[in-house]
């Protein structure tokens, strides 16, 4: 299974959720889209700890079957889809949130997060462990 993390799954991943650990063992590949590290960049310079959470992060890169999704050209046109489609619809959801699910989408992989408003992005399949 593919999975791509939200940024909560990962904040979630270094807190020692036990039944996300299994989760991403079990996976064949684990995506990190260039808008969670974004994110988690932001979230370590507020933080007291940066260069201790930068190491964490990017030896986590480092990983078997772990690896930085960029964005790509695909992923971008992902992006103006999903975002019409939720203002169609009337569900708008952070900008930053479009992009992590866009990623998923076009890569074909589970999203890993803990937010609902995930769920109104049509296609993707969010899984919370």
């Amino acid at each position: 299974m593919k999975v791509c993390l939200d940024t909560n799954a990962y904040s979630n991943l270094r807190r020692g959720n036990q039944k996300l650990l299994d989760l991403l063992n079990g996976c064949d590949e684990i995506l990190v889209p260039a808008a969670t590290c974004a994110e988690l960049t932001y979230g370590f310079l507020r933080g007291g700890r940066m260069d201790e959470n930068e190491s964490l992060l990017n030896s986590f890169l480092e990983e078997e079957h772990v690896s930085f999704q960029p964005v790509t050209q695909s992923i971008a046109e992902r992006w103006g889809y999903v975002k019409a489609a939720l203002a169609q619809k009337g569900t708008p959801i952070p900008e930053n949130d479009i992009w992590i699910a866009a990623t998923a989408l076009e890569t074909g992989a589970r999203l890993v997060s803990y937010d609902h408003h995930f769920d109104a992005v049509g296609g993707l399949i969010r899984i919370a462990p």
